[in-house]
């Protein structure tokens, strides 16, 4: 086949053959297709889509491109959760103990953060000692030992996706909802997970700002997971707000332990249990109530022997900042507004995230929320308390949180529902 041709196909807004798409994958995967080349057919698509098989068949080439982990050792079945990506969503943390006390193994991949959202890896390597990379075998040994493990995706997964990633970043072209669930997608279903469920974010601090946009998104992951054999649904979830109080990496961490404690802020208590009865419930595991781990003890459990196994120390003191400033009410009334993104920039200004993937984060900074939208605040009361390694730091992350929050005088919050839609 000719890469001009199959540019054209799509640039005229025609349907690629399977035939087509199996061979741009392969080949750009192995060189032979160039850069340019490829980054010309992604912006075609980005501009004219794509069909639901011409998708399915991209995800499938992308899967192809290298290994698929297989978990049928296991004694239980196997189910996962991917988010989009926001601000303080540590849900990770609580909700893959809960789902394996449950009775299901929880395989989780995971990331680490770029940018303004965070990333689980980041936040766990807070913990001393523990480590983000294992091989398939320490996996299922975790599997065994815990029923869940958190862990770094392999080279070896799906690498033609990790390839035209970067390109996307580089070309414009990341926006194209059929890429970017392939891309998402690919990675899930080469991990083998036998039932997955899709957390789309929604709002300022999301990748997907609006409700349309983010119901596509969903549309189309949970149409290629069902296509692939993979029983999938997807929540659209609020992003308007950050998620919890806490957002950094290791403030995060403390912050899940609370709730595996039987603590916590309630909209991650919310969140978590609602996205464990979905894991159950696609998983075919039925029995325990994930409210019911959380209380008696049994997720804490499960997250001190995940923890463990991957040689981290439960019990050993969290990182924290050298430096704090608090950010106060400048009035008295009604937090009417909390701006997610704004939050999210100030912890990445802080040390808590990065701008390229290589650069180190700080385990301390972040930022914890003392109030949420619709709380009534008085004057000279602490908002925000910002946490930073340097504390030159600060002004910039205070530059991302001016016009970030409104308090206002009898005024009310206008904010999404935590679960916005399910989508099946």
């Amino acid at each position: 086949m000719d890469a001009i041709d199959v540019i054209r196909v799509k640039r005229d807004g025609g349907t690629l053959t399977p035939g087509q798409i199996d061979w741009a994958v392969d080949a750009y995967t192995r060189g032979a297709i160039a850069e340019e080349q490829m980054a010309a057919l992604a912006m075609a698509i980005l501009l004219n889509g794509m069909t639901r098989p011409e998708v399915a068949r991209w995800t499938d080439a992308m899967i192809r491109s290298g290994e698929r982990m297989d978990w049928s050792a296991l004694d239980r079945p196997t189910t996962d959760k991917h988010s989009t990506g926001g601000v303080g969503d540590k849900i990770t943390l609580p909700l893959a103990p809960v789902v394996a006390a449950c009775g299901a193994a929880v395989p989780q991949l995971s990331g680490r953060g770029l940018g303004h959202t965070g990333g689980t890896l980041d936040k766990l390597e807070s913990i001393p000692g523990w480590r983000a990379t294992l091989s398939t075998e320490e996996m299922l040994g975790v599997l065994a030992e815990a029923g869940a493990v958190v862990c770094a995706a392999g080279g070896g997964l799906a690498p033609a996706d990790r390839k035209l990633y970067a390109l996307r970043d580089v070309t414009g072209t990341v926006e194209s909802i059929p890429l970017i669930a392939s891309s998402i997608m690919s990675k899930k279903i080469a991990e083998g997970t036998g039932a997955l469920v899709l957390d789309v974010k929604v709002g300022s601090g999301a990748f997907m700002k609006t409700v349309p946009d983010a119901r596509e998104l969903a549309e189309t992951m949970v149409a290629i997971g069902t296509d692939h054999g993979v029983r999938t649904v997807a929540l659209l979830t609020a992003m308007d707000r950050p998620l919890g109080d806490a957002v950094g990496n290791a403030v995060e961490v403390a912050e899940s332990v609370e709730v595996l404690a039987g603590g916590g802020p309630s909209d991650v208590v919310e969140l978590t249990v609602t996205l464990a009865r979905e894991m159950l419930a696609a998983a075919g595991v039925s029995g325990k109530d994930p409210a019911d781990a959380l209380r008696d003890g049994t997720a804490m459990d499960v997250w001190r022997r995940m923890i463990s196994a991957q040689g981290g120390d439960p019990s050993a003191p969290l990182p924290a900042a050298a430096e704090t400033h608090q950010v106060l009410a400048p009035s008295s009334g009604v937090l009417t507004r909390l701006d997610a993104y704004g939050v999210g920039v100030a912890a990445w200004r802080l040390g808590a995230g990065r701008a390229r993937k290589e650069d180190p984060v700080s385990s301390g900074a972040g930022v914890v929320c003392h109030a949420k939208p619709g709380d009534r605040v008085t004057a000279g009361q602490p908002l925000l308390t910002l946490h930073a390694d340097d504390e030159a730091r600060f002004a910039r992350a205070l530059e991302s949180l001016d016009g970030a929050f409104e308090v206002s005088e009898g005024g009310t919050a206008d904010r999404h529902p935590l679960v916005i839609e399910r989508i099946a």
